[in-house]
């Protein structure tokens, strides 16, 4: 999603936390990798920058907001891409501790950093909307209301929790001149499951059957690229 805002000519500044993914099975993406794919796609006079930073820290969300208008100035598009995985299960195993590990870094932090940027975006709620400088604000759901998600009650709730509560944010969101869009983008390869196969069994094959069956369970359809969704 960097990439692609960037090739459409957006500064961009991005948030992530290497310490989660590295924890997680398939492991975590090399950072200079990503911040040199985003730099290389940059237009001309755009800028570049990242923060790694724990958006389960309660003043997270408003410390990422500032640290972003500092770099680039006023912002005017949002993307709430970020997730917790790992810690969870079924909800026999459910304990508090995983269910606020979820929350805080799905909803919560989401609902926050809406928040603040929409204070950035439009200072003076009074103010007139400018209807040719509209905001925009996208968050990544998931496919908890097409189907049972076995195993991720907690980050199912989490998300659910998105979706339940777009139509009051968008609504409110509307008086400062500002759009939400919540999105399912449905299963995408992004090469996790094969990377977390290589880990297992020092092969691929197990990732690629698990990449077949996601996109059969949820969608009967397969997994999409990870540009294809970026370009909703």
């Amino acid at each position: 999603m960097s990439r692609r805002l960037a090739e459409l000519g957006a500064s961009v500044f991005v948030q992530h936390f290497s310490p989660h993914d590295a924890d997680q099975p398939w492991g975590a993406d090399d950072i200079d990798s990503v911040r040199a794919a985003v730099r290389s796609a940059l237009a001309p006079g755009a800028d570049f920058g990242d923060w790694g930073l724990d958006l389960a820290e309660p003043t997270a969300p408003g410390r990422l907001i500032d640290a972003a208008v500092d770099a680039l100035g006023r912002l005017d598009i949002l993307i709430c891409n970020h997730a917790q995985s790992g810690g969870d299960g079924s909800i026999f195993e459910m304990t508090s501790e995983s269910l606020d590990a979820h929350w805080s870094v799905n909803a919560r932090s989401t609902l926050l950093l809406t928040r603040y940027f929409a204070e950035q975006f439009a200072p003076d709620p009074s103010a007139p909307i400018d209807e040719l400088a509209t905001g925009r604000v996208i968050w990544m759901t998931s496919g908890q209301h097409e189907g049972p998600m076995p195993g991720e009650v907690a980050y199912a709730t989490s998300k659910a929790a998105l979706a339940g509560i777009t139509p009051t944010v968008a609504a409110e969101l509307l008086t400062r001149g500002i759009l939400l869009n919540t999105v399912n983008p449905g299963p995408v390869n992004t090469g996790i499951p094969r990377r977390r196969a290589h880990r297992s069994t020092g092969r691929g094959q197990g990732g690629r059957a698990r990449v077949d069956a996601v996109g059969t369970l949820r969608t009967a359809e397969r997994p999409r690229a990870p540009d294809r969704v970026a370009r909703v």
